[in-house]
Parts: C-alpha cells; sequence; structure tokens
C-alpha cells in the first residue's frame, strides 16, 4: 500500500484502505511533502505535547482510547484524531513522559510514587510554561519521527516505535542512563526479587527529592501487580482473544449486529479496518481505572491491537495465496489468543530490560507493540500471513 493512500495527519484511520498483495517502500519526497507542506502538524504536535505535559502522559492516552472507540463505533473521524496530531501516543503521551522525567530530574515534581518520580505518568504537571515547553519540544520530536517513518513505509507501528525512541530520547537529554543501571541487589535485568523482598538501594546516579537512592527500591517492576511470567501469559491470552472476537463481530456486520455474527457472512471480504482497532480502544479506554488508582488494573492494549491485527492477518483474503489466508474464524481466534499472548511476554520482557532498572518511564506496551506488528509483517512477507492488514506500505 502506498504510503499517501493513508491522510498523513491521521495515522491509523485506513478505513478506505485496500489490502495489497506486495510491500511498497515510501519516498524522502513523500516525506518532505507531509513535514513541510503540511507544516500546521507540527503547531498541532506542539499543542497536544503541552496537553500530555499539563494533564499528565496517562490521562492522555486515556483520551487517545475513547476517541479511537467513538470512530470506530460512529464512524467519524476519531480513529485519526486519536492516533493523530494532539492525541496521538508518540505525541501528548510521549511528550507528557518526557515532561516528567524533566521535571522530576530538576526538583519540580512530588508526586508521592514509591519508584522514582521520572516515572509517574499518572501525575498532572500543571501549567509551568518550561514544562509544557519540554512536552511541545518532544511532540514536534513525536510527529516528525513517526512522520519519517510512515512515509518511508518502514514495516513496523510507527506510532509505537516513535514512543519508545521518544524515551530513549528523553533519557539521553536529561542526564539519565539510557538503559538504566541495575542494583547490586539484582542478579540480572530479569531479576525482580529485589522487589519480592522490598529491598531498596539502586544505583542510579540520582535521588528523588528528600530520598536518596539507599530510599529508594532496588528494582521498580513496571506493574507490581501484573509482572509474573504466567499472570502476563494468561492476561495475553484473554485480551488477544478478545480483542480478534470482537474485530470479528464488528467487521462482520457491524455494530448493528453486535451481539450476533450474521450467518453466512464472508469474513474474508470483511473490511477490516478500523475494527481492528476496537480492542485497542477499549484497553486504552480502560486505563482511566489505573489512574484512578483501582488496583490490579490489568494494561493491555500491547495485546489487544496485536491479537486484532493478527487475526485479520490470517482470516483474510488479498490475493497473496498465504499459507493461512481466509481461514475459519475459530482458527483466526486461536492466532488472535497467541498474538496477545505474545505481546504481553514481550512487554514483560521490555519491561525488565527497560523500565525496572531505569528512572524514567520506557513504555513496556509501545516496546511490544512494534516488535509483534513487525512480526506479523514479517511473516505476511514470508508467505505465512495473507497480509498485514494496516502495517505502512502493506503487504
Amino acid at each position: 500500500m502506498p504510503a499517501e493512500l493513508l491522510d498523513p495527519a491521521l495515522v491509523a484511520d485506513s478505513t478506505n484502505a485496500v489490502l495489497q498483495t506486495s510491500h511498497s517502500w515510501g519516498s524522502v519526497d513523500a516525506i518532505t511533502n507531509v513535514l513541510i507542506d503540511n507544516w500546521y502538524l507540527l503547531i498541532g504536535a506542539a499543542a497536544g505535547g503541552a496537553f500530555g505535559a499539563a494533564i499528565g502522559a496517562l490521562p492522555a492516552f486515556v483520551f487517545t482510547g475513547f476517541l479511537v472507540l467513538a470512530g470506530v463505533a460512529g464512524g467519524g473521524p476519531g480513529v485519526g484524531i486519536g492516533f493523530g496530531p494532539v492525541f496521538g501516543p508518540h505525541i501528548s503521551f510521549a511528550g507528557g513522559a518526557a515532561a516528567a522525567a524533566y521535571a522530576a530530574k530538576h526538583g519540580k515534581m512530588e508526586s508521592g510514587m514509591a519508584y522514582h518520580n521520572g516515572k509517574d505518568i499518572t501525575f498532572a504537571l500543571g501549567s509551568r510554561p518550561d514544562i509544557l515547553a519540554v512536552g511541545a519540544i518532544f511532540g514536534v520530536f513525536g510527529i516528525v519521527l513517526e512522520e519519517i517513518l510512515r512515509q518511508a513505509a518502514v514495516p513496523t507501528d510507527p506510532i509505537a516505535f516513535t514512543v519508545v525512541a521518544s524515551a530513549f530520547t528523553h533519557r539521553a537529554v536529561f542526564g539519565y542512563s539510557i538503559l538504566g543501571t541495575v542494583s547490586e541487589k539484582a542478579s540480572g535485568r530479569f531479576d525482580m526479587g529485589p522487589f519480592e523482598r522490598e529491598e531498596t538501594g539502586n544505583n542510579h546516579n540520582f535521588g528523588d527529592g528528600e530520598k536518596d537512592n539507599s530510599d529508594m527500591l532496588a528494582v521498580e517492576p513496571w506493574l507490581g501487580e501484573m509482572y509474573k511470567w504466567s499472570h502476563v501469559a494468561s492476561i495475553g491470552l484473554v485480551a488477544g482473544a478478545a480483542a480478534g472476537y470482537i474485530g470479528l463481530q464488528i467487521a462482520a456486520g457491524g455494530l448493528a449486529n453486535f451481539m450476533v455474527v450474521p450467518d453466512g457472512t464472508n469474513l474474508a471480504a470483511a473490511p477490516a479496518a478500523p475494527a481492528v482497532f476496537f480492542g485497542f480502544g477499549i484497553s486504552a479506554a480502560s486505563l482511566i481505572f489505573l489512574n484512578l488508582g483501582l488496583a490490579r488494573i490489568p494494561v493491555t492494549h500491547h495485546m489487544t491491537l496485536p491479537g486484532a491485527t493478527a487475526f485479520f492477518a490470517v482470516t483474510q483474503t488479498a490475493g497473496n495465496d498465504a499459507i493461512l489466508a481466509g481461514v475459519d474464524p475459530f482458527v483466526g481466534l486461536v492466532i488472535a489468543a497467541i498474538f496477545g499472548m505474545i505481546g504481553a511476554l514481550i512487554g514483560e520482557a521490555g519491561q525488565r530490560i527497560f523500565y525496572a532498572h531505569g528512572g524514567t518511564h520506557v513504555d513496556p506496551p509501545a516496546f511490544a507493540i512494534f516488535v509483534t506488528i513487525s512480526l506479523i509483517w514479517l511473516l505476511a512477507y514470508l508467505g505465512v500471513f495473507e497480509t498485514a492488514v494496516w502495517v505502512p506500505g502493506g503487504l
């Protein structure tokens, strides 16, 4: 699918996109046309990054979820708005995360979080001009990198990749360790034992307000209630299957037939977009409860998006004659569950490598999404899956 088939201002509103039989790389002209001819995108991104800084990264992401849900259910522009300038996670969420890193490092943030405050993506940072400016700068960084990846048709999720790249960038800019520093209390990056034993003392090169390193937890897992491998795998299977089935219902019958898939429906010809994004919207919107402090709320958007994408990747037909093309919905749901689990496990690996030993928020779900979506594209390229569904450049 040539990159220009998608509105460059709207990241994932691909309702009218068609499934392609080959990958088409983008061009330098496509990149410059978007970023120069549509320069107003930069203004929207700056405002979106500042918005994320003001209200907090996670509250901003909740807006993304509700907009995506509204777009799928109502058929309007909500999906594109949710993923585009202002509300796109690579802009508002990434801007908010960068602002938290800046505020914590400069002693302008006392959120009360047990971890280093630079990880507190639930905390609203208000209206300080310098904090808003940080959010705005990283919002612009987000739209520029995302559009370079999208218009070049790099076969991954450009939004998720940009969220991760932005986090590593803010660590470098504000003087944090890029990958984090493993405490002497831990045997390696994958060791969560010190957290379970409530051991303190880490090897960071900073304290946190009135606390120094000796008072801080030696290991800080992303979700203290959801880091055991068996738990993560279980919720991944459930979330992936649920997202696949919801996508099936919407694509096959529309919301008017939401409870029942009509008999005789040819799912192979059913539209994948925007139904593929509905599970992601539910996952993102549900994080409002996490932000309100409800314990044990799972984070699942890195399970639902790969799960739904994998479902459509094998149940659709696009003329590619893949090994898995136009398969029975039951098989599709099994594959959706598997990819939900893969997303969950990759996210957990990502949090142990990049988050638990660091001082700011590197987003495990974004890491998992760009890896799993890249894997789906690779399987389509190798002729195992029929299509990569919505990945830039098509296939």
